[in-house]
C-alpha cells in the first residue's frame, strides 16, 4: 500500500491504467469506423455488443476502475507537484513545454466531458437520438442514424473533432511518459517509443475525426 501511495507507485498505476484505456480507444475507433461500411454493418456490430451482456459489463467495470485509478493518480501527482515548490516559478514552464504536455491536465477534463456526452449521444440516445423497434421486441438505438443525424449539426461535429485533437495530444504525451515510467530508458528504445506515441496519436485523431468530417462533407449519409 505504501508503494502504491508513493510517487513512483502512482506513476506506475497511472501508466498501467492508461495502457488499458489506450487499448479500448483503439478498439472503439475500429468499431466506429464501420460506419463507412453502411448502416447494416454498424448496427449489426452495435447489436452484437448489446447482446453480449457479460462482455459489455465486464468491459465497463474494467474501464470504470481504470478511469478512476487514472484520474486519482493524476490528481494526487498534480497536487504533490504543486506543493513540492514553495512558490510559483518566475517564468512559466509553458514556454519550454511541448503543446501535448501543456494540455494534458486541461485536455483530460475536456475528454471526461466528451466521454459523458458521447455515451449520452450515441449509446444511450438521451440527446435526441434515433430509437427504433428491435427485431426481437423492445427498443434499439439506431447507432448509424444517430451518427449521421448527430454530425449533421456542425457544432456537434466540431466539438467531436476538437475533443479528438485533445485525445490525440493526450495519448501522444501519455504513451511517451508511460514508456519512461515503465523503465524504457535506452536511447534507442526511447526514440522508438516516441515514434510509436506520435504515430498512435495521429492515427487515432485522424481515424476518429474522419467520421464527423465524412458526415459534414456528405461522404456518408
Amino acid at each position: 500500500m505504501k508503494f502504491f501511495q508513493s510517487t513512483i507507485g502512482l506513476k506506475i498505476t497511472m501508466a498501467l491504467s492508461g495502457l488499458v484505456l489506450i487499448g479500448f480507444v483503439i478498439g472503439h475507433m475500429l468499431g466506429n469506423l464501420q460506419v463507412f461500411l453502411g448502416a447494416a454493418v454498424l448496427n449489426s456490430y452495435a447489436t452484437m455488443l448489446h447482446d453480449a451482456a457479460a462482455l459489455i459489463w465486464g468491459t465497463r467495470i474494467v474501464l470504470l476502475i481504470s478511469v478512476g485509478i487514472h484520474i486519482r493518480s493524476a490528481v494526487i501527482l498534480t497536487l504533490r507537484s504543486k506543493s513540492a515548490r514553495s512558490k510559483n516559478y518566475s517564468q512559466s514552464g509553458w514556454l519550454g513545454a511541448s503543446y501535448a504536455t501543456r494540455t494534458m491536465r486541461y485536455g483530460g477534463v475536456i475528454l471526461l466531458a466528451f466521454i459523458v456526452y458521447h455515451i449520452l449521444h450515441l449509446t444511450m440516445s438521451l440527446t435526441g437520438g434515433a430509437v427504433e423497434a428491435c427485431p426481437n421486441g423492445g427498443d434499439c438505438v439506431n447507432v448509424y442514424k444517430n451518427v449521421i443525424t448527430g454530425f449533421q449539426n456542425p457544432l456537434i461535429a466540431i466539438f467531436y473533432i476538437v475533443a479528438q485533437i485533445f485525445l490525440g495530444l493526450h495519448l501522444t504525451h501519455g504513451i511517451h511518459s508511460m514508456a519512461r515510467t515503465l523503465g524504457i530508458s535506452n536511447p534507442i528504445w526511447t526514440g522508438r517509443a516516441e515514434k510509436v506515441a506520435i504515430v498512435t496519436g495521429i492515427a487515432i485523431t485522424l481515424g476518429n475525426c474522419s467520421i464527423p468530417l465524412a458526415v459534414l462533407l456528405k461522404l456518408v449519409s
